[in-house]
């Protein structure tokens, strides 16, 4: 059996990987379905790679999420990862194991029912257009960042609606608040900045909590609240559950809007498809997102005890990370993987993870990005960027890949609306 310690583990590092990463993934691929690797943090872990091997770990249950399971080697470097174990938003869905588990998720199940999430489509279609319309009338000679413009507003503006956020309180939400999911280490200058910033967001959560509690309302956060007060969650789960609301229920959308629209922007004739032909929208978004994923990797998973994992021994407590993104480019299960093609037939893609820890919010995320996506190319003409390809910035984030700005250009923004989505 192959040895649990390679000399040199594959640094997943540096601008180059940030902006394509995938020719490492082909590389990795082709060696084999499980890799040493080392994040920037210093942190090491094992990376799982290909379609079926990440479809096998994901439901493997032998691997856990709990942080306890971390060994001494893992622990040693615990205090850089995001959300420093101090912090009382450590808790949340993607920490847990069953029977914890089942019982948090159950209580957010119900928000996110594709159902529930589809009757709100022209509510969040009102939405998109309103920021739309907010827009430069013209902006054929000055760039317009995408990002701050609509693609960092549309989803929070939907997240907020579904789970019942107050606009008082929506409108001191600090996007900034983000960024504590960044690794920054102890010894890292920026540390007391980002120490900041974990505070200030854990001052925001009580807010929110104390809100809700007051005025429950009949939205998600006043349940959440509730089922503190009758002992179904301890005061550390409810604020990570919060916490999770807010960062993973908007942040990957922003996200997934800039992958996506770089994807069009590099095949002009599939935007130009999708203008003609919007009922192809969600089987484009499915494809969007198999192609470049803003759920880059999978958090930390752990095994209890030394086991075989595709080959490679693994020890107790070392953390497991699936790549979404190299799973999705498999060859041997998407055909020209490499390829943005609309009419692709090979079945769904693992954007949205896969197993007991598959996103709740999936359902919710296509529409957002049916809409997001639909709504700019739809009345935006001639959308295009304003700067060359490689200038974009990519986020810096460990697992998740976007671009932190989109500046474009485009025409006349189209003031029209369909007639469904008017009022009065």
């Amino acid at each position: 059996m192959p040895p649990s310690e390679p000399v040199q583990p594959v640094h997943l590092s540096g601008s180059a990987y940030k902006r394509d990463p995938y020719p490492l993934y082909a590389r990795l691929r082709e060696e084999g379905p499980i890799h040493r690797v080392l994040f920037p943090s210093g942190v090491t872990a094992w990376l799982v790679t290909g379609h079926a091997a990440a479809q096998s770990t994901l439901a493997d249950p032998r691997l856990g999420k709990n942080h306890a399971r971390g060994n001494d080697r893992w622990r040693a470097r615990a205090s850089i990862m995001p959300e420093p174990q101090h912090s009382r938003l450590q808790v949340h869905l993607l920490h847990q194991d069953p029977p914890k588990h089942t019982a948090m998720r159950r209580l957010i199940t119900d928000a996110f029912a594709p159902r529930r999430v589809e009757e709100l489509r022209p509510r969040f279609q009102e939405m998109a257009d309103a920021l739309v319309d907010g827009m430069p009338a013209g902006a054929d000679t000055d760039a317009v960042d995408l990002v701050q413009c609509f693609a960092a507003r549309f989803p929070f503006q939907v997240l907020a609606e579904v789970i019942g956020l107050p606009p008082h309180l929506a409108a001191r939400f600090r996007r900034e608040w983000g960024g504590v999911v960044a690794p920054v280490g102890p010894d890292d200058p920026r540390r007391p900045a980002y120490e900041e910033l974990l505070r200030g967001l854990e001052g925001y959560i009580a807010d929110v909590v104390a809100d809700r509690r007051e005025h429950p309302g009949d939205g998600l956060l006043g349940r959440l609240v509730a089922a503190r007060d009758a002992g179904e969650l301890s005061q550390e789960e409810l604020d990570s559950m919060i916490f999770q609301l807010l960062v993973a229920g908007q942040e990957p959308v922003t996200n997934q809007i800039t992958t996506a629209l770089v994807s069009l922007f590099r095949h002009p004739e599939a935007m130009e498809r999708l203008r003609s032909e919007p009922g192809l929208m969600p089987a484009a978004v499915e494809e969007l997102m198999r192609l470049d994923s803003a759920f880059e990797l999978t958090t930390w998973r752990f095994l209890a005890e030394d086991a075989e994992l595709h080959g490679t021994r693994v020890p107790a407590g070392d953390s497991v990370i699936v790549s979404l993104c190299a799973a999705n480019r498999d060859p041997g299960r998407f055909p020209d993987p490499d390829t943005l093609d609309l009419d692709r037939q090979q079945g769904p893609h693992l954007g949205f993870g896969h197993g007991i820890h598959f996103c709740p919010g999936a359902a919710l995320a296509r529409i957002e990005l049916q809409v997001a996506i639909g709504t700019l190319i739809r009345r935006l003409p001639g959308l295009r960027l304003a700067v060359p390809e490689e200038e974009l910035p990519w986020i810096p984030a460990v697992l998740g890949r976007g671009t932190s700005e989109l500046p474009v250009t485009f025409g006349t923004v189209d003031r029209g609306v369909c007639p469904r989505n008017k009022r009065g």
